[in-house]
């Protein structure tokens, strides 16, 4: 099937496809939440800014809703009919035009091929959709991955967007699980800026402190970042380096000294380093040896850039000058 092949080329783990549909949602609710605050018009949205995730291992199907702006059946043609099409890229396109683009800066979309990731998993998906424009009319688009879809008409109450995946038989089943799901969620998408409410529990409860302003950060909060990010309980970092920057290139980093050092036997081994990259509090790369030198891999934290230089699938750096 043509969007199978596409996807497979592009992606090398099957479950990155929850990382690129919470990311979409992601996307969804932040450019509601941007033109709810630029519109002169006042509108009343009751349903909370959220992701939610269900899955059913009966019917072998996992659902991604969001409440953020839906979309229109145009909209819904050109971004989904159209492979590496992305609505997100051309919102950013048109405000940075404007100079308007700091207005909407935690959006994460910019290729437009994350949607197709799904066909790894799914041998038949269903989005439905309503945009949160004035008397808009909701429609259902239906695809099995062999190049083809349906639009029809949907009953649908409120703006937003949920896509059912109807899972592929074999290892494709296990995206069906609750745990199985949740363990990817804290792996990629645990900083996401919204709720994300797996089977009515809410998943990400820590929140991006490396993002906020360092002098409001208490010393409670970094224990319990550094806890979070470690693995571990009771331990606090002996040293805190809290660093960002906007120019030459837009870089946050949180890295921690641990109090103790590693053992004599551990300082024998081939460590992995325990600093994580990320890209708008998306995970792309954990542990990263791009990054930092193999003398400072006892150090432990995270660095966010929305300028790291990334393949179609955002799981690869490129190698530019500026990861040199």
């Amino acid at each position: 099937m043509l969007l199978d092949i596409v996807a497979k080329s592009l992606y090398s783990e099957k479950e990155v496809f929850v990382r690129e549909l919470i990311s979409n949602a992601c996307d969804a609710l932040e450019k509601l939440r941007y033109f709810l605050n630029t519109s002169s018009e006042k509108a009343d949205f009751s349903s909370p800014m959220e992701i939610r995730i269900d899955t059913n291992k009966l019917d072998r199907t996992i659902i991604i809703e969001d409440t953020g702006v839906g979309m229109t059946r145009e909209e819904l043609i050109d971004n989904l009919g159209t492979i590496a099409k992305s609505g997100t890229a051309n919102l950013v396109k048109e405000l940075r035009d404007k100079g308007e683009i700091s207005s909407l800066d935690n959006v994460i979309g910019q290729f437009g091929v994350g949607f197709y990731s799904s066909f790894i998993v799914a041998d038949k998906i269903e989005v439905y959709t309503k945009s949160y424009k004035p008397e808009a009319q909701g429609y259902c688009w239906t695809s099995s991955g062999d190049g083809f879809y349906e639009v029809t008409e949907a009953d649908i109450a409120k703006n937003g967007t949920k896509i059912i995946l109807h899972l592929k038989s074999g290892d494709a089943a296990e995206f069906a699980d609750e745990q199985t799901v949740k363990e990817i969620i804290n792996k990629y998408s645990s900083f996401i800026g919204f709720p994300i409410v797996l089977n009515g529990k809410r998943i990400n409860t820590v929140e991006a402190i490396w993002i906020l302003d360092p002098k409001s950060i208490t010393d409670k909060m970094h224990a319990d970042f550094y806890n979070f990010i470690s693995h571990t309980k009771d331990d606090k970092p002996y040293y805190t380096y809290h660093f960002k920057t906007d120019a030459p290139l837009n870089i946050s980093a949180l890295l921690y000294t641990p109090e103790t050092g590693p053992s004599l036997f551990m300082r024998t081994q081939d460590m992995h380093s325990s600093v994580s990259l990320y890209s708008r509090r998306v995970l792309i790369q954990p542990n990263t040896k791009d990054i930092l030198p193999p003398w400072l891999r006892f150090l432990r934290g995270v660095i966010d850039s929305e300028d790291v230089p990334l393949n179609l699938s955002r799981e690869l750096l490129q190698k530019t000058s500026v990861i040199r």
